[in-house]
């Protein structure tokens, strides 16, 4: 029987320091929760993975605020909690404040590199499973102009971009590619009404396929453009089922494999960056039941020739957080 303790705002935190300490791991969600359909699902779904499989009990916390960061993480380190992982670039800051405070812990963050002895820092290549489905969108697309619409504005969101776009304008040189975000601050996350909003505008200037690198916000992109006939293109989660048959390919960004893998090397997790990029199996796109009528022999060859020059090192996909101008918009 699987054991999972979940603490919430305020007195949840209070209740950590009262628990026993023991060598549990523990998960950390970022702000816009674990069933957030995205992001943090996809971590979630990889720690119940490890439960199932091990028989053993985590701990968890939902971000409740910005404030939290700080003191959800000493809590959980003081309660003996052990390797602590946290979903999100958002925790960078904090945790190389932390980590030094406590030693003889293991934390491991996914989306920041944070320089510490006893800390795993785990990278994807978002720009690699974009440029993938930037492809699909490109030879699906009936009118040549596609969408991204991300949530906050922040470089690590602009990888994602400019890999579709490559993969997009490799596919179809003279397309036009329509771009908004939601916001500059993290409740960018998590307003589905916005997206919906925003991709209502890019359909009006005759985008038909959406790319939506959002978390929470996307799901409401994913409602608009079904409820438009349209397509869209999900992210990090197999979004696939929202919208069987208005969503082109979901471009799956393993956190769940990232979590199941810390909590299975427990404290023998090694520290220093891990990157899970193509050929690791780190990112992708999704095919299923719910997208396959979509897909082409065509489609689907032109994705497994690319994943395979991408993989070689033939085709080089831009990586925006190294260098902040995408060479195609």
């Amino acid at each position: 029987m699987t054991l999972m303790k979940s603490f919430l705002a305020g007195c949840a935190l209070t209740a950590l320091v009262a628990g026993a300490a023991q060598a549990e791991p523990a998960l950390i969600f970022d702000l816009g929760g674990k069933f957030d359909k995205s992001f943090n699902e996809a971590a979630y779904v990889g720690a119940r993975r490890w439960a199932e499989e091990t028989g053993n009990g985590y701990k968890e916390l939902e971000m409740q605020s910005e404030a939290q960061r700080e003191q959800a993480l000493r809590r959980l380190a003081e309660t003996g909690a052990n390797p602590i992982v946290m979903t999100g670039f958002a925790f960078g800051d904090v945790l190389n404040k932390v980590a030094p405070d406590y030693p003889d812990t293991k934390f491991a963050i996914i989306d920041m590199v944070v320089d510490q002895p006893n800390v795993q820092s785990v990278v994807f290549t978002e720009e690699q499973g974009s440029y993938l489905a930037g492809v699909m969108a490109g030879m699906a697309s009936q009118t040549d102009i596609v969408g991204f619409i991300g949530g906050m504005d922040i470089p690590l969101i602009h990888k994602f971009e400019c890999g579709y776009a490559q993969g997009f304008k490799a596919t179809k040189p003279d397309g036009k590619l329509l771009i908004n975000y939601t916001g500059t601050t993290p409740a960018a996350w998590n307003d589905p009404v916005k997206g919906g909003e925003l991709a209502k505008a890019q359909m009006s200037q005759g985008a038909d396929i959406i790319y939506a690198a959002a978390g929470g916000t996307g799901i409401g992109v994913l409602q608009a453009v079904a409820d438009e006939g349209k397509l869209g293109i999900g992210v990090d989660s197999n979004q696939n089922h929202l919208h069987p048959g208005n969503i082109l390919t979901s471009m799956v960004k393993r956190v769940d494999n990232a979590v199941y893998d810390v909590f299975t090397a427990g404290t023998e997790m090694v520290p220093g960056v891990k990157v899970m990029d193509l050929a690791a199996d780190g990112v992708g796109v999704a095919i299923d039941d719910a997208n396959r009528d979509l897909v082409t022999p065509e489609m689907l060859a032109a994705v497994e020739d690319a994943a395979a020059k991408i993989t070689s090192g033939e085709i080089e996909v831009h990586d925006y957080m190294t260098d902040n101008a995408c060479p195609v918009q």
